[in-house]
């Protein structure tokens, strides 16, 4: 595993930081700067479980791609996998909630409200495109990565924390782990995001697995963070110098723009719900998905979500209510027992008879190893391989519940065959019902070799893979069309039920 280690140490207040910033180059006079060259590797390659790193790369090097590309071509999309997953996309996406204003409008308000955010600095700007083929994105860039010092005063969070703040997060208290004993509101801080999950919590210092990230002003003392009976809240660390700076959406127009990753909007316009219909997200949390359903069919109709995890159906019902949307029905419930074929126990819930649903989402649960930026798992290849399963007994339901004629849109956000095409391929088998169909949007790159699918058959799917244009880094290129491209990886297959 790869660390990084401070030779040269400066402490800085934060009058000294605000001054930096305002400096064309923040850091450019200090005494060790932190150089990235110019393939952005200043992250190691995803660390993963020898097992799990040996099977991912027999997925990607499986017979049909190698006979299609070359070993050569094939092994160089790996590495460009392995090292682009622990990076953020170099683009925020927002999805404006245009079932309640026009896009300018809400592109304008987001442009006057982050544009407050960097009043200090004269010479920043908030960039915020719309997207020519999905007509509820905007874009805007992220610059990074970027030099920054490390400094003496160190902060410890958790890996998912960590995550965060490459997106554009503060850091919130629950995430911190560990700080210096005599940390107070005020202090400059590095953060350093602890990898494997090995950190103590309340420690002083860590000497394990992590990774640097920025630099920030402490919102809070380390009494109020770890000697207290009470769970922290609130941003415990502002950060003013990440490695990645992009604008923060804290509070900003909560109604209006919600975060998103690109791939999770398509798969909304992919299912092309309708006002009226009668949909079900079949695992829902925590709602972001649902939302977009509803919105997208005027909030007229239904939308039902269901989620088996009791805490994240309070969530979805609060993205619903923030959204302002009325036709959202959640409840905690397991997908896989959501059809029943016992007509004399109808209830408003599930579980539902059969062929309920004009259209069905099943966003799938699964290993998660699209997801950026992601700089190391712990799970076991036995953790990884209990999804295929789950899977296919989601779907089992799923095609029960959905009428004839309906649209099924299964969707997941790994990169592994066994949980995209190789379920495709399953699928048609075992329903002869189902046909694959022509996606609209279709941004992605085509589905994966590997599984036995035709040329036809992998033309209609849809994943994203960002480690096929990773090393290509062209400025030049519109940020609309290098966003299709810098995901995170996904996978989106959509079928018609006869």
């Amino acid at each position: 595993m790869f660390t990084y280690h401070v030779t040269s140490l400066v402490t800085y207040t934060e009058a000294d930081v605000s001054k930096k910033r305002q400096q064309p180059n923040p850091w450019c006079h200090a005494t060790e700067v932190l150089l990235f060259p110019q393939n952005m590797s200043i992250f190691p390659r995803i660390c993963l479980k020898p097992e799990v790193a040996e099977h991912l790369k027999s997925v990607f090097l499986n017979k049909e791609i190698l006979t299609a590309v070359g070993h050569q071509e094939v092994e160089h999309r790996f590495q460009n996998l392995l090292l682009c997953l622990s990076h953020p996309p170099l683009h925020t996406c927002v999805r404006a909630s245009t079932h309640l204003a026009p896009l300018e409008e809400i592109r304008s308000k987001l442009q006057e409200e982050l544009s407050q955010q960097t009043s200090s600095d004269s010479s920043a700007s908030v960039q915020i495109l719309s997207h020519p083929q999905v007509p509820d994105v905007l874009l805007l860039p992220v610059d990074g990565p970027r030099r920054v010092e490390q400094l003496s005063s160190e902060v410890v969070v958790g890996a998912q924390c960590g995550n965060a703040v490459l997106r554009g997060a503060h850091v919130f208290a629950p995430g911190i782990v560990a700080s210096p004993k005599y940390m107070k509101v005020g202090d400059v801080v590095s953060v350093f995001s602890d990898l494997e999950g090995r950190c103590t919590r309340g420690a002083l210092s860590f000497q394990g697995n992590k990774v640097f990230v920025g630099n920030g002003v402490a919102e809070m003392d380390r009494s109020s963070i770890f000697c207290t009976d009470e769970h922290p809240r609130g941003v415990g660390v502002r950060m003013v110098e990440p490695l990645y700076r992009s604008p923060s959406f804290d509070g900003v127009l909560p109604s209006l723009a919600f975060l998103q990753n690109f791939p999770s909007v398509v798969v909304g316009h992919v299912l092309g719900p309708r006002p009226g219909e009668r949909i079900l997200d079949m695992c829902a949390a925590p709602g972001g998905k649902t939302c977009h359903i509803a919105a997208l069919m005027g909030d007229q109709g239904e939308v039902v979500a269901l989620d088996r995890i009791r805490n994240k159906i309070a969530r979805i019902r609060q993205n619903a209510e923030t959204l302002q949307l009325q036709s959202i029905k959640a409840y905690c419930f397991n997908g896989i027992q959501a059809v029943s074929s016992d007509l004399t126990q109808q209830t408003q819930g599930p579980p539902f008879p059969p062929e309920s649903f004009d259209r069905v989402l099943l966003d799938a649960p699964c290993s998660g190893l699209g997801q950026r930026p992601t700089m190391a798992s712990t799970w076991s290849l036995k953790e990884i391989c209990s999804y295929p399963p789950l899977q296919r007994k989601l779907f089992h339901a799923a095609v029960r519940l959905l009428k004839k004629g309906g649209v099924l849109v299964y969707s997941t956000c790994t990169v592994t065959l066994a949980e995209n095409e190789e379920q495709v391929a399953w699928a048609l088998s075992s329903f002869p019902c189902l046909t694959l169909q022509q996606q609209e949007p279709h941004i992605g790159a085509e589905g994966m070799l590997g599984a036995g699918l035709s040329c036809e058959q992998l033309r209609l799917l849809q994943r994203f893979s960002p480690e096929l244009s990773w090393d290509q880094t062209d400025a030049s290129v519109p940020l609309q069309c290098r966003a299709d491209r810098d995901t995170i990886g996904f996978f989106i297959a959509k079928f018609l039920k006869s």
